[in-house]
């Protein structure tokens, strides 16, 4: 009997014959390096294909997810890719996209004990507490869950914003630009929120600068 896992190696084939007949030095190019402009960080959830969903070629897009887009600095997966994208790829944009409907994102709104994903959630839950009297004056449940998942993309964005990598290849290159959006799968549209990166650059260098220089100020003197 033919296991269902089989068909993938039969995609597999048939997407290597595609690319083949459209550019017959495909894997070659393919293979030589990577230069992709963008890192993406995004929700593990099998229904949001970043790739996919924004029309972009293999070797286009460095890819980070895991539930609900978080970015813990204490995570060195998340750490890791975010330095590695940063110093060795040069990436110039840096895309925190959730999604609405993100069971993680209701996981961490409900009063249950998860186990193993309770400290992955408590970053979500304190996001929750910080912006607590916005979201319990949503009156309607999934209206509060959407907020929700626009409120993490944020504070994930300024956990990215935080890290060290990300601040000294600022000061040198003016990249990367940190962005925040939001995949709607009920119409397959990008919002994007519109993350004031130099504001918040600005507003948190008192606690946050990891490079003893003004970096709004060091940008505007290049």
């Amino acid at each position: 009997m033919k296991k269902s896992y089989e068909k993938l190696f039969e995609n597999n084939k048939k997407w290597m014959e595609a690319q083949l007949v459209e550019n017959p030095d495909f894997f070659k190019t393919l293979s030589a390096t990577q230069n992709p402009e963008y890192l993406y960080i995004g929700c593990s959830d099998s229904r949001v294909s970043a790739e996919e969903m924004m029309g972009m070629k293999p070797g286009e897009l460095f890819v980070h997810r895991n539930i609900a887009n978080v970015v813990n600095t204490l995570d060195m997966s998340s750490t890791a890719v975010i330095q590695y994208a940063v110093e060795h790829l040069q990436v110039k944009h840096i895309i925190v996209c959730g999604h609405y409907g993100c069971g993680g994102i209701k996981a961490a709104m409900t009063p249950q004990d998860l186990g193993l994903l309770n400290p992955w959630l408590r970053t979500i839950r304190d996001v929750y507490r910080l912006h607590q009297a916005e979201l319990d004056a949503i009156e309607e449940e999934q209206k509060r869950y959407d907020r929700l998942v626009e409120l993490n993309v944020q504070e994930q964005c300024i956990n990215v914003i935080k890290m060290a990598s990300v601040q000294e290849e600022y000061i040198l290159d003016e990249y990367p630009i940190v962005h925040g959006w939001v995949f709607d799968m009920a119409t397959g549209k990008i919002i994007d929120l519109d993350i004031d990166f130099e504001k918040i650059l600005k507003d948190i260098q008192k606690i946050y600068n990891l490079t003893n220089s003004d970096w709004v100020m060091s940008r505007k003197k290049k």
